[in-house]
């Protein structure tokens, strides 16, 4: 096997904010810091961080796109991460929750409007929200 992981890039808009989220809130480490770049870490998942500057950039995150984390186990990492939840907008926070198609997830937008999503699967006859067979 040859493949480690993947480490998607996040365009924000003021890197200095983006890496105090991942780090202060969502308990990453920065393990490379540049003027317009960091690399930040937890575990076995990364993400690169690149400043935008003006529109040279991705433009700003939108909800359409969300960064999935796997983990063992959703409300461990919730438990751990709650105190620095609470300090976030109740609408920035979601979950956890079991999802239809198979997910328990917690959903957490970031300062620049991405969303990052930690999932763990789960069977999805024993969700509360579980999918009604077509008739």
């Amino acid at each position: 096997m040859n493949f480690l992981q993947i480490t998607p890039f996040m365009h924000v808009d003021d890197l200095d904010r983006a890496v105090a989220f991942f780090t202060e809130v969502l308990g990453f480490r920065t393990l490379v810091r540049y003027a317009d770049y960091a690399y930040v870490h937890r575990e076995t998942a990364g993400i690169r961080l690149l400043q935008n500057h003006g529109n040279d950039g991705a433009p700003p995150g939108n909800r359409r796109f969300a960064y999935y984390v796997d983990v063992r186990d959703v409300d461990a990492l919730y438990a751990e991460l709650k105190p620095k939840l609470d300090t976030l907008p109740t609408e920035d926070v979601h979950g956890p929750a079991d999802k239809p198609y198979g997910q328990r997830e917690l959903l957490v937008l970031a300062p620049d409007g991405n969303l990052i999503a930690f999932g763990h699967a789960i069977d999805p006859a024993d969700s509360v929200e579980h999918i009604r067979p077509a008739s």
